[in-house]
Order: structure tokens, then C-alpha cells, then sequence
């Protein structure tokens, strides 16, 4: 299967596709996606389906069976026929959001070093929860490192190893409730900075920016306590 264009072209807003099956429950697969299914605590894109004779909103995009990317479409429309040619039309402001947030919150886990256990990315705000016995004593630091981050707009760039290789460095991994996207002979990371001054390297199948600077400043919110070693801490876009 060839790589989605929300992975390869994760700034295109629009594309031309081919529906290639209608799902028992209204889903739409087409042969290739420019929206990104909800996975890894990023939400799936919306926006709009057009073709010669209709148009339907897209609400969200899920995982369907061998990779597919199924569309679910606005309840009440009318589905284009299997094999109409369709225009893929991207809610462009709510996927750049999701980019910014997703790429903020790697920032995040830079600047507090500690195991991620969860966490959640939304269009405008997202949030990282650690395994952190004690809340840190100021947050009002963080938050100047994480923009000090931003600010030096550094590449964010996709870079690939084996199943191997990611088993073979474990220290990669940070998340603790989700599993690296593997299981199909290679992985896929995300690193920010260059290899020679690398700020941060882990597996990721999200979208995000191209630099840093495109985040814009952020400011983080009160720490959570949700258990007796987790604590939540929240990022929102400024």
C-alpha cells in the first residue's frame, strides 16, 4: 500500500481520489487519503468530499482492516457511488492546529524528561500525562523553555528504522500507554533539531510541522493530579 498523503504531504489541503468502497456503516475508503485517521491521541481529520453530481462532509476518518482509512460521512448525505472520481477537501485550520499542538506537546516532553503515560491532542489545545510523584516546582520555567524551544525554529523532519532497531533502543520510546506505531517491518520517527543537535527523537505516526516556529507561543496549564504518580499538564496555542 502506498504511503497515506497525510503522512507524505502532510500540508496538502486538497486531492483527487477514487472511491474504492462504501463500508456496511456508511464509511467511505477511497485509494488514497489525505485525511488522517484518529490514532495516538491525535483526532482524525474532517472536512468535504465533492464529486461530479454531490458533495458530502467528512466528520472524522477512523483505522479500517489492512491499513484503509475509512471516511464517515455526515449522517443524513448521499454517498458517491464506488469508483466516482472525488475531491478530497481538507478542514485545513483544524488539521494545522492538530499539527501544532501534536508537535508543542513533543516539545513538552522534552523540557519534563519523565515517562508519558497519556495524553490527548486538540485543535487549539492538547495535554501530556507523566509519571510524576511530585509536581514540578515551577511551571512558569517550563513554559519559558518549551516557547525557548519554539522559538528556535528547528526542522521537524521523519526519519525510519526497522522493528529491529526500535527493539534494539528502547530508550526511543517515552509513551507508556500507547504502543509505537511497528508491527509492519518498519517504524516511523520524528525528530526535531538536526542529527548533530537533535532536541528530541521518538516513534510517532501523527502529522506535524515542518519547524517549530509555526507553533507560535504556548502557555501550559495548572498540573493535575490523576493518581497517586501521575500528573496531567496541559499546553494550549496562544
Amino acid at each position: 500500500m502506498a504511503e497515506p498523503l497525510y503522512r507524505t504531504a502532510p500540508y496538502q489541503r486538497e486531492a483527487v481520489a477514487r472511491v474504492r468502497a462504501l463500508g456496511p456503516d456508511r464509511g467511505i475508503v477511497c485509494d488514497v487519503s489525505i485525511f488522517y485517521p484518529t490514532g495516538g491521541g491525535q483526532p482524525g481529520d474532517s472536512g468535504a468530499l465533492r464529486w461530479q453530481g454531490g458533495s458530502v462532509a467528512v466528520t472524522t476518518a477512523v483505522k479500517g482492516e489492512g491499513g484503509a482509512v475509512v471516511l464517515v460521512p455526515d449522517a443524513a448525505a448521499a454517498l458517491p457511488p464506488v469508483g466516482a472520481e472525488v475531491t478530497q477537501l481538507l478542514d485545513w485550520d483544524r488539521r494545522h492546529a492538530h499539527m501544532r499542538v501534536h508537535t508543542a506537546l513533543h516539545l513538552l516532553s522534552v523540557v519534563i524528561a519523565l515517562p508519558v503515560t497519556g495524553g490527548q491532542i486538540g485543535a487549539g489545545k492538547g495535554r501530556l500525562d507523566f509519571n510524576m510523584p511530585e509536581p514540578p516546582a515551577d511551571l512558569a520555567a517550563l513554559e519559558a523553555e518549551v516557547n525557548a524551544l519554539i522559538a528556535r525554529d528547528l526542522a521537524v523532519t521523519e526519519h525510519w528504522i526497522t522493528d529491529a532497531e526500535l527493539a534494539a533502543n528502547p530508550g526511543l520510546v517515552k509513551t507508556l500507554s500507547v504502543a509505537p506505531p511497528a508491527g509492519q517491518g518498519r517504524v516511523r520517527l520524528i525528530r526535531i533539531g538536526t542529527a548533530m543537535e537533535q532536541v528530541d527523537l521518538q516513534p510517532c505516526g501523527g502529522t506535524h510541522v515542518a519547524h517549530t516556529g509555526e507553533i507560535g507561543a504556548v502557555r501550559l496549564g495548572k498540573i493535575e493530579n490523576k493518581g497517586r504518580q501521575n500528573r496531567r499538564v496541559s499546553l494550549e496555542l496562544g
